[in-house]
This record gives structure tokens, sequence and C-alpha cells, in this order.
């Protein structure tokens, strides 16, 4: 417990290091709102207009009633027809001593603190010791990420070194805490951590020979007009995510590689070091087909409507392999899958060799 406490302080310390200027809050704000009244939508020059009388719920002007022309279809807003009894958000501009208020998007937090909640107590239910072990684990692993990581690469640390310690950190804790500081840990903590690297390689060679630039996406494009200023390297960005990406699956089969060679251990302390090799990989090689298309089919589930419209277009499937935006969903994929396979026998290996030792 004192080791959980020493690492949420550090991480708490490292929280509140400043990373860089901040959007002027003076000028531009948002708030949440709730919709207490909205009229049906009129047509006004071509424009579908929706008179919304809101509660703004939080910040400088909480519990003030505003009235809004809500604009549906408007291309500076994300919503559509606004209901009584929903909850938005609100873009307010102050700049030049007006204030102009405008429905930006809908909220939408609470649906996701519903099913954290559900997903944690089923956690705490089902695991018991084990769910509350993950449960903090867990929590440490998106503080990891929010308070460190994030920061560091947005004050312009270089983007893999970063992740390749925090997904190293994050392993480290999460199989100590949940497998106990033991050689069956170690050894998963060893195999994950190689397969990531050579995941992570691979990606990286063949994004280069590949001349990808990372800038695919359009919220890659959309860093360089933030307000800190900071010259990315977008390539580097995009294998960090990579990399962060696999390391979930990755993580999975070490600790069950690891897992499954204890269990034999313990059910024969005479099994040699080669029959533990071999028990390792044989459930390594069943675990390997489920979790390799684990990876590839949530990829792919993730880029249906891209697929889609390509496809719709006439697009062949060789000129589809052509695009930047595919070649790096491929590579993502395949290159977490590569490190996936090559954990297995590095975890068999390392597990049957200290469980040995211990022997």
């Amino acid at each position: 417990m004192k080791k959980i406490l020493i690492v949420m302080i550090f991480i708490t310390f490292l929280s509140n290091i400043s990373y860089g200027q901040v959007v002027n809050k003076d000028e531009y704000s948002e708030a949440r709102a709730l919709v207490i009244k909205a009229n049906d939508p009129t047509e006004k020059n071509g424009e579908r207009i929706q008179l919304v009388k809101l509660k703004i719920l939080e910040g400088k002007y909480e519990n003030k009633i505003v009235k809004v022309k809500h604009i549906i279809g408007e291309e500076t807003t994300l919503v559509r027809e606004v209901k009584k009894g929903d909850r938005v958000i609100l873009s307010i501009d102050k700049r030049d001593k007006i204030v102009n208020i405008y429905i930006s998007n809908y909220g939408r937090r609470e649906y996701v603190y519903y099913i954290s909640i559900i997903f944690i107590l089923l956690l705490l239910v089902i695991g018991k010791k084990k769910g509350i072990k993950s449960t903090i684990s867990l929590g440490l692993t998106i503080l990891a990420i929010f308070k460190i990581l994030l920061p560091a690469i947005l004050k312009g640390y270089n983007p893999i070194f970063i992740t390749v310690a925090m997904c190293s950190f994050i392993t480290i804790i999460t199989m100590f805490m949940v497998g106990g500081i033991n050689y069956k840990s170690i050894s998963a903590i060893i195999g994950t951590i190689v397969g990531i690297i050579i995941g992570g390689s691979i990606a990286i060679i063949v994004g280069n020979k590949g001349h990808v630039t990372g800038m695919s996406s359009e919220s890659a494009s959309m860093l360089m007009f933030i307000p800190q200023e900071v010259e990315f390297n977008f390539k580097y960005i995009l294998f960090s995510g990579i990399i962060m990406g696999a390391l979930g699956a990755i993580m999975d089969v070490g600790m069950s590689i690891a897992s499954s060679v204890e269990e034999v251990y313990k059910a024969n302390k005479e099994t040699s070091h080669r029959k533990l090799f071999l028990s390792g990989m044989n459930v390594g090689k069943d675990v390997m087909g489920t979790m390799s298309n684990t990876l590839i089919l949530a990829y792919v589930g993730s880029n249906i409507p891209l697929l889609l419209l390509l496809m719709a277009h006439g697009n062949t499937v060789p000129n589809i392999l052509d695009l930047e935006l595919i070649v790096v969903e491929i590579i993502r994929a395949l290159s977490g899958s590569i490190g996936l396979i090559m954990t297995i026998p590095i975890t068999a290996f390392a597990a049957s060799f200290l469980i040995c030792k211990e022997k």
C-alpha cells in the first residue's frame, strides 16, 4: 500500500508542473447548461432556428438563465435540435466586451460516468481482491497518461521515448499489483516490454520506408494551430500511438503465458525447464490467433465508414492500400500483432527459466 501511495504522490507532483500556454480564458470559455425550454424550430432565410432557454450549471455565470438562438445545422455547431432536459455545452465568446453565447455540443459526460461505474462494480464484484487491485492499477494508468504522458508530449519531449518509458511504467505497476511481486509477474513484464519494443520498432521501420507523415488524420493537422506553439514531430506522435495502442493486448498475453507456466509448475514441481517452456508455447499458440484478430478487427471496425466511402467511389483494394490513412491502420494492427506474437516465446522462456531457478 505504501508503494501505491508513493506512486500516486509522484504522479500528483508531476501533474502540477506547468506545460505551456493555455487559451486566454478572458476571451473564450465553455460552460455546461441545462435546457429548460426549447421551442420548435422555425425557418428563416433558409436556416432552421430554435429559441432555447438554458440554465448555466457551472463557471462564472453559474445559475444564470440565458436565451439562445440555436441555428440547427450551422457549421459552427455540432448539435442538432435540442429538447427540454438535454445537457449541452455553451461556448461563451467575450471578446470586444460583447458576450456571445451559442450551443456548441451535447453534454455527454454523465453517460460516461454511468458506464464507468458499471464497469468498476463488475470488476469489484467478480474480481473481488484482484478486482480492487485491477481498479487501482487502471486508475494509476489513466492518471499517468493524462498527467504525465500527454502533457510531456505537449511540452515538446520525444513522443517515442516518453511512450516507451510510460508503457514500461504501466506494465510494471499493473503486473506487480495484479500478479504480485514474484517470478510470474517479472516474466510477464520482460515479455511485454520486449514485445512492445519489437512491435514499435517494426512500425517505425515500415512507416519510414512507406513515407508515412503522421498527418493523415484531421486531429493531427489541427495540432499545428494549438496555442502552445510546439513544433511536433507528427511521425513520432503516430508511432507513439501505435505503441500505446498495442500495450493492452500484449500485456494480456504476457500475463496469460506466465500464469499458465506457473500453474504447470505448481501441478508438478519436477517439471523440467523445457516442458515448462513448451507448455507456455502451447497456451500461447491458442491465444495468438484470437488476440491478433482482436487487434485487427478493432482497427478495421473503427474505420468501416472510411472503407465504405472509398469503395463506394470505386477505389480498388490496391489503390486503397496506397492511401496513408489506410496504411497507418494496417501498420498499427500488424505491428501490434507482431509484438504480441513475439511476446509469447519470450515470456514462456523467461517464466520457465525463472521458475526453474526458483525450484
